[in-house]
């Protein structure tokens, strides 16, 4: 097969993505990777500062997770997990929880983080009813957060940008302010408890926050805020879910990035790094007390499933993933290096007038964008767009990398790359950055 033309890519819906890109001829085909970089189809090698989408937390190209799959396909390619079980899901699951915090040990295996989400609304539901509170079923999320794109998930997300062109929504989900900009933890999570005051906590049964928030850039949650959160879900009978598709698997320095703010959820969404990609994976770990108090109850079943939960061969990638993580150190080596690639991305932002912010932890950050610093002059939502859309695309192209351009909220780049990034590559990515910045300087936006 040679290059791929537009022709070529008509058969294919590409996700979120315009229809101008779609039909361009230059947009990129990958063929190929190798830990921290990615190859076209031209030739042209690319460093992934965006870990695929927050997920090659371990990089590409590892043939011991490779084989780990093909080994499981000679053995057992498939058998569900309804009303059975397989070795790798056993293994898988006992791997996971021993690793989440409290007595978070139980999980439900999906394929996705919107699935994940999905299966944290129902359980909720269903959990409450069981305790016999059926009225319990309004959720609270925040503003600009994204949860997924089933209609469950996509009701508790915060961006009208993805969620108008599907109403109306399901209803019953409030949304409260996120954290950007407060520093008194304590005060912004008492925001959840009027809106639970409000809304009448005998018809709340579930608030969900990511560890760190990724829409918005980044919202690393100021002190106090987890364990406000889960004074406040204890008072009201309210359960708690730390969405983690993003924060966990080391992306903030932690198995589980609930664990750097101090307190234990109810529950936990993943998917993304618990396999780095090499395999679709998503999951709903939930405290031991409140799986024996729903399996106790009249119903006694957890009354949804999906065909591909627990897939043998993803649980073989996970369990391999994991361990190698695990056994190679990658969560130390972000620990070692989240304030040199914090430092250095200050560096950068001190050399250019346009940069308003840098936001993050771990090897997970934004770097917010503006007219100009000094002379207090922001972007209009037309510059915005056409920085961001029009022009950004091509930037980071020409710098060699792979890193995302966001319009949500304040114009950004985010960083997010392979957790087995070193300082050099890590300097490489900032270096990159800092070319970006200077090319988008000398853009007129009128």
């Amino acid at each position: 097969m040679g290059l791929t033309t537009p022709d070529d890519l008509k058969h294919l819906v590409l996700h979120f993505t315009k229809g101008k890109a779609w039909r361009n001829a230059t947009l990129p085909v990958y063929v190929r990777g190798e830990g921290c970089y990615l190859w076209d189809e031209n030739g042209r090698r690319y460093l992934d500062g965006l870990a695929g989408l927050f997920v090659v937390q371990i990089g590409h190209g590892r043939t011991d997770i490779a084989h780990a799959a093909s080994k499981q396909m000679e053995e057992l390619a498939y058998t569900p997990t309804w009303g059975a079980a397989h070795p790798p899901a056993i293994e898988a699951s006992k791997l996971i929880t021993s690793l989440a915090p409290g007595d978070l040990d139980a999980i439900f295996w999906v394929s996705s983080g919107s699935e994940a989400v999905e299966s944290a609304i129902k359980f909720t539901r269903q959990y409450h009813r069981s305790q016999g509170n059926p009225e319990k079923t309004k959720v609270i999320s925040r503003r600009l957060s994204y949860h997924g794109t089933t209609m469950g998930a996509l009701s508790a997300t915060g961006l009208d940008s993805i969620r108008e062109q599907f109403q109306p929504l399901l209803p019953g989900f409030i949304k409260v302010d996120n954290t950007l900009g407060i520093t008194d933890g304590v005060a912004a999570a008492q925001q959840v408890e009027e809106a639970i005051l409000e809304a009448g906590p005998e018809t709340v049964g579930l608030v969900m926050a990511e560890p760190v928030q990724n829409s918005g850039g980044c919202l690393v949650p100021p002190d106090g805020y987890w364990p406000e959160l889960r004074r406040i879900c204890d008072k009201y009978n309210v359960l708690l879910l730390a969405d983690e598709v993003i924060s966990s698997f080391g992306r903030v320095g932690h198995w589980f990035g609930v664990e750097r703010y101090g307190a234990v959820p109810d529950m936990i969404t993943f998917a993304k790094g618990a396999t780095s990609g090499y395999a679709p994976v998503g999951g709903l770990i939930i405290r031991r007390g409140l799986v024996d108090e729903l399996m106790d109850s009249e119903n006694g079943t957890f009354a949804h499933g999906a065909t591909w939960g627990a897939h043998p061969v993803v649980m073989a990638v996970t369990i391999a993933n994991v361990t190698a993580m695990r056994d190679e150190g990658v969560i130390d080596n972000v620990l070692a290096n989240e304030d040199y690639f914090r430092a250095r991305l200050d560096e950068v932002a001190a050399a250019h007038d346009t940069v308003s912010d840098v936001r993050g932890t771990g090897y997970f950050y934004a770097v917010e964008l503006t007219a100009s610093v000094e002379k207090g002059i922001a972007l209009t939502e037309d510059q915005t767009n056409e920085l961001v859309n029009d022009h950004m695309p091509g930037l980071i192209a020409d710098a060699g990398l792979l890193i995302r351009s966001d319009a949500r909220g304040a114009p950004k780049l985010v960083l997010s790359p392979p957790l087995i990034a070193t300082r050099e590559e890590l300097d490489e990515l900032v270096g990159g950055v800092d070319q970006i910045l200077a090319g988008a300087a000398e853009i007129d936006l009128g």
